[in-house]
């Protein structure tokens, strides 16, 4: 029986601080727990040894190099088909047989430039014309394809990520760095605009009984703008940034704060609700872009970001889930669990098949 060769393009699955290596990883990880007879999968990665040692025979490893993003360094090799697990990598086949493209969100159209001779909007437009076929991560995420670029008639997958809280870790030796004496808020994300913190902090202004909790890389621009708001409004003895955390940190956050907060305005997927709910803990999201269809009829929205209505949908929205604990902490965790990743890895494996077979 023949092996269909098929390259992951992963080179992003080391950096698991951010959304992209996560999914690379969690991806990879549900796919391992596969029975991979029919396939022979090739990782790519600058620290094949680091993965060699978790996944063992299960994959093949390709060293990742920086030179191959160039045309003229491509890899040469012909696999049966190429999986481009993020969309916005350089890293392309020097030969494609056939290619399948994920796409977890465009925001680099609206964020860096529209202009579709914008060297992104070029790179991303090949890609789509070489895709035979093509998974989202979300609806929203197809919809935001759909309406600024010239999909080409191919098969087209909805693939929901999984929940990367798989394990509970015992957090009862962590040691914050921010005072956790008081009730606290938490929410968690690297520090850029579309994040929106600015929005929970303002709120935050009329707030008395409860901290903030932000993690999350914060030596950025907005980290900036986010440290000079704290100041400027006089909460430093109420809102906390405790910089990147460990997984046992966020689990410890998590399981302690009083609510999640994410008031993102534009996320292709959006991880940390799913996380929290875990926990079973009442999140509290925009209703923008991708989130109202990660966090279903288990969160409780903002559609504007007015301080005044912000503060008004929280406390309401952590009354109705004091008076009814037991079963909302149900559903928020159901919801929670209904996210996995092997689900999502047998799905792209069928994907695989229909692209193949």
């Amino acid at each position: 029986m023949s092996h269909n060769s098929i390259f992951l393009e992963t080179h992003n699955i080391n950096n698991r601080a951010a959304g992209l290596g996560t999914f690379n990883y969690e991806l990879i990880k549900g796919i391992s727990k596969l029975n991979l007879d029919n396939y022979e999968l090739t990782l790519n990665s600058s620290n094949p040894e680091l993965l060699k040692a978790e996944f063992k025979e299960k994959f093949n490893y390709h060293k990742y190099t920086s030179l191959s993003r160039h045309p003229l360094f491509r890899i040469r090799k012909k696999y049966d088909l190429w999986h481009s697990v993020n969309q916005n990598t350089k890293v392309e086949p020097y030969h494609c047989n056939k290619y399948l493209l994920t796409i977890h969100d465009i925001n680099f159209i609206e964020e860096i430039s529209s202009d579709v001779n914008h060297r992104l909007n070029r790179l991303f437009t090949a890609k789509l014309k070489k895709a035979t076929a093509i998974t989202y991560i979300s609806e929203f995420a197809k919809k935001q394809t759909h309406q600024y670029f010239n999909v080409p008639n191919v098969p087209e997958h909805i693939i929901y990520n999984g929940n990367p809280i798989s394990t509970f870790l015992d957090t009862s030796s962590y040691i914050p760095n921010v005072p956790v004496n008081k009730p606290f808020f938490y929410t968690i994300g690297d520090f850029m605009e579309r994040k929106n913190f600015s929005s929970i902090i303002n709120m935050m202004k009329l707030i008395k009984d409860y901290n903030l909790i932000i993690s999350g890389n914060n030596n950025k621009k907005y980290g900036d703008v986010i440290k000079n708001m704290i100041a400027e409004n006089n909460l430093t003895n109420q809102v906390f940034l405790t910089g990147k955390v460990s997984d046992q940190g966020k689990q410890f956050y998590m399981k302690n704060c009083t609510a999640f907060l994410f008031p993102s305005i534009r996320e292709g997927f959006g991880l940390p609700p799913i996380e929290a709910m875990s926990f079973g803990k009442p999140v509290f999201l925009s209703d923008k872009t991708s989130l109202p269809e990660i966090g279903g009829d288990a969160a409780t929205y903002w559609s504007n970001f007015d301080p005044e209505y912000m503060k008004s949908i929280l406390f309401n929205g952590l009354n109705d889930y004091e008076n009814d604990k037991k079963e909302k902490e149900q559903l928020i965790k159901k919801r929670g669990a209904s996210f996995d990743w092997k689900d999502a890895a047998a799905k792209y494996l069928k994907v695989y098949d229909s692209i193949i077979m």
